[in-house]
């Protein structure tokens, strides 16, 4: 028996299908279904690729009825080609068959899944009064961040900064932001700070930030990197999954911080952070994320 082939979705198609306010809601329910520990979801797989630095990352995941595996390659020498850092394919399956039902180009998915779930988050830690927000970094997820917290609070300003003054430059004009001039000036009095760097050493101090803000700590993927100080990383800090930030965060494991709760714990009304702490949360990406929006996508596209 021949297995039909499955859907092949390019970004654009992706771009069309994927939408935030289809995401969010399916990632604030992934989220507490992975604090529940209704899914299932092993660590990622990381392989080392050539030139050094370079990447491979295996994730698979199992939630209702998403069964997708995402194969990300993170190349930083992508950048001086043209190309993003961050190259992501999805395989989405039949959960019970295991029939592919599509292979998807999952780089914008990617972008605005991880944006989505800050954007949930802030939305569970935060008030609703207007932000000014920092963002370090300048790439797509500062762009995706952006998008996604205008569309939870009201965004007062946002400041960028990066090591490059030219990335900075074009970032905070797509987005309708400031070009910062350092790292300190973006975040000094900034109520949310986002970190989106490819950094393995800290860019975020702690002494910086205000009492009471909360930081989307969103790189450093990695046990031996980190994008916060000591500092910072003693504040209370909140993961998406706590055996992952114990596992793979290096801003964790370096730091020896203690991660309080999952996020999942927060929405579901299990946990409630102290009124006027200085949040940390940490994300590293999970897999369910990937594939509830790989299946929003999917029945997107069989519909239309």
């Amino acid at each position: 028996m021949t297995l039909p082939l499955p859907l092949i979705l390019d970004d654009a198609a992706v771009r069309r299908h994927l939408t935030l306010d289809a995401l969010l809601p399916a990632i604030e329910a992934a989220l507490i279904e992975l604090a529940a520990g209704r899914a299932t979801q092993p660590l990622r797989t990381v392989m080392e690729l050539p030139p050094p630095g370079s990447l491979l990352f295996v994730k698979p995941a199992l939630i209702g009825n998403a069964l997708a595996t995402k194969l990300i390659t993170q190349v930083p020498d992508n950048a001086a080609r043209g190309l993003p850092t961050m190259i992501a394919t999805l395989v989405l399956m039949d959960t019970d068959t295991g029939q592919p039902l599509a292979v998807m180009d999952a780089t914008w998915l990617t972008e605005l899944r991880t944006a989505a779930v800050s954007a949930v988050a802030t939305r569970a830690l935060h008030d609703q009064s207007p932000k000014t927000v920092a963002i370090l970094g300048a790439g797509r997820l500062a762009r995706s961040h952006a998008l996604a917290l205008r569309a939870v609070v009201p965004v007062h300003e946002i400041r960028v900064w990066s090591r490059n003054p030219d990335n900075v430059a074009r970032c905070a004009a797509d987005i309708d932001g400031i070009a910062s001039p350092s790292a300190e000036a973006a975040v000094i009095d900034a109520d949310i700070v986002v970190t989106v760097t490819n950094a393995s050493t800290p860019v975020l101090m702690g002494r910086w930030l205000k009492t009471g803000a909360l930081v989307h700590a969103v790189g450093a993927p990695r046990p031996t990197w980190r994008e916060l100080d000591d500092e910072a990383m003693h504040n209370y800090v909140v993961a998406d999954h706590r055996h992952a930030a114990e596992t793979e965060s290096g801003d964790v494991l370096l730091s020896g911080a203690k991660v309080q709760c999952e996020i999942g714990e927060v929405l579901a009304g299990q946990v409630k952070v102290p009124t006027g702490a200085t949040v940390i949360f940490k994300a590293l990406g999970q897999a369910v994320e990937d594939a509830v929006a790989a299946r929003i996508v999917y029945q997107a596209a069989i519909e239309a």
